[in-house]
């Protein structure tokens, strides 16, 4: 019951230090994590010893095919320069500048730990950066760039730490053993996370209850994310493909959608709550296997450490962004392809390191007699919550500082599909004089003009009146129900067809 009670209170906890965030602007994994970690120093203060591997399934695996799920393959395309610079490169370079400074600040750490470590740091998480970039809102193609690079870059760093892991235990490390085992490794998710997605479609949309569905659907994401594990694969890629496959299949009825992916937002959310409370909580086992002596020496080592990581990726992203750009000068871009980022954009994606769970799971599941574990986690944890409150907090105002041009690329393509899908549904009308196609014709052509001015279609006059009748219609159903008129079976369907009413009226707008 203990820790039943402990996750309960997190959940009250971090629910009011979301609601904080939200009020001050600021990124919310930010909060939770400082939350987190005032909540270790206090008296009888909570531990929640997850094991590693339960902590990357638990908290990485839903938030990746959800994330997977939305991403956009065309913009995936457009920018896979940028985002293989950063999946890879930026990845290995971070993890050279990490391992050299630890084996300057310990010489008697092997070459191996010091890889290892170099390796569970490079990796910007994906719950961090898709969590800070759902709120401060930067320009859709650096958006799309970083949400790329979230999707991808645990892949590697993750491959390169168990590798020097292995050769830690071992007591060796060698290239040509890295080289051809990452290439087994990702062309093997890919098939494996494709596979899947074919397998399991036929299943899910065989299923027409929407709790079966919704259950159905997150025992196959943490089964697949399980399954390449056992397999030696690499559980993220496999993720990810399985996600990206899954989106371009058949949709489901929007019966089963619409609750499907409420639910999914919610537990994702949560997922996200626990993960960053989580972070803040682990300060206190590890400052527990430190003396005085010991704590300030390697906390001294742990922020330069910080420091390390911060400037290898913002010198990778401009130093990319500028040759790119000078590699352009004078050039139009070829056909179909995307523009070069601007320095600002560079400055901008450099800048959007923010380390999570994902490193510190990493750190916590390293052998107790690893070579410089206390350190490693020490450092793991330093540069997690340093990134996320020292990148997290000022990524707003750095975007405010730099005032990129405003980017209207999804309102242009929002006005694009609208147009398209009332014009499909005019064609349906053709050759139908009746009363009542009349009337819709005469809808959809308003909606039509509105759509092509960038305007909402479903904001109209019938519509506002129509929001404006959902109340009264409430309060009347409520009146029968509390004078024992009607019972709750009736005032519950009665219930969901004003429901379904009020959501195709469309949104309100905003003061209304």
């Amino acid at each position: 019951m203990l820790v039943f009670e402990t996750l309960l209170l997190l959940l009250f906890v971090s629910a009011f230090l979301s609601m904080a965030a939200q009020r001050a602007n600021v990124p919310y994994p930010t909060l939770l994590a400082l939350g987190g970690a005032v909540v270790a120093f206090l008296p009888g203060a909570p531990k929640l010893d997850l094991p590693p591997e339960l902590i990357l399934a638990l908290f990485v695996a839903p938030v990746l095919l959800d994330a997977a799920y939305d991403a956009s393959l065309r913009d995936l395309r457009d920018n896979w320069r940028p985002v293989t610079s950063l999946v890879l490169v930026a990845v290995g370079l971070t993890t050279l500048a990490v391992a050299v400074t630890a084996r300057l600040l310990a010489p008697d750490m092997p070459w191996a730990a010091a890889i290892a470590l170099g390796a569970l740091l490079a990796p910007p998480d994906a719950v961090a950066a898709l969590a800070v970039m759902r709120q401060v809102e930067p320009p859709h193609r650096i958006r799309k760039v970083l949400e790329g690079e979230s999707l991808l870059n645990d892949a590697s760093a993750l491959l390169l730490y168990k590798l020097a892991v292995g050769a830690a235990v071992a007591g060796g490390f060698g290239l040509e053993e890295a080289v051809p085992a990452f290439a087994l490794v990702t062309v093997g998710s890919v098939a494996a996370g494709w596979c899947l997605a074919r397998l399991t479609r036929s299943l899910i949309h065989r299923i027409d209850d929407v709790p079966t569905s919704v259950i159905i659907q997150f025992v196959v994401t943490f089964g697949v994310w399980l399954l390449a594990e056992r397999l030696g694969l690499s559980p993220v890629v496999t993720v990810v493909v399985f996600g990206l496959t899954a989106a371009r299949s058949t949709p489901q009825p929007a019966r089963l959608r619409v609750p499907s992916f409420a639910v999914w937002e919610t537990v994702t959310f949560v997922l996200n709550v626990l993960a960053f409370t989580l972070i803040g909580l682990q300060l206190g086992p590890i400052l527990d296997s430190l003396d005085g002596t010991e704590l300030l020496t390697q906390s001294g080592a742990a922020l330069i450490v910080l420091a390390v990581v911060v400037a290898a990726r913002l010198l990778w992203a401009m130093a990319y962004t500028l040759t790119q750009r000078g590699g352009h000068a004078g050039l139009p871009a070829p056909p179909g392809a995307a523009e070069p980022l601007t320095v600002k954009g560079g400055l901008v994606i450099g800048w959007s390191g923010m380390r999570g769970i994902v490193t510190l799971a990493a750190a916590l599941a390293l052998p107790a007699d690893f070579p410089g574990r206390d350190f490693i986690q020490l450092t793991a944890f330093v540069v997690v919550l340093g990134t996320l409150v020292v990148q997290g907090l000022t990524l707003r105002p750095l975007l405010v500082l730099l005032r990129l041009p405003e980017d209207n690329t999804v309102e242009t393509e929002l006005s694009l599909a609208r147009a398209a899908a009332l014009k499909a549904a005019m064609a349906v009308l053709d050759g139908d004089d009746t009363p009542a196609a009349d009337r819709l014709r005469l809808e959809y052509r308003d909606a039509l003009v509105k759509a092509r001015k960038g305007r909402n279609p479903s904001e109209s006059a019938d519509n506002r009146l129509r929001r404006s009748a959902v109340p009264a219609s409430r309060r009347a159903i409520a009146d029968l129900r509390r004078s024992g008129a009607i019972g709750d079976d009736a005032y519950r369907r009665v219930e969901e067809e004003l429901d379904w009413l009020e959501l195709s009226s469309g949104p309100a707008p905003a003061g209304e």
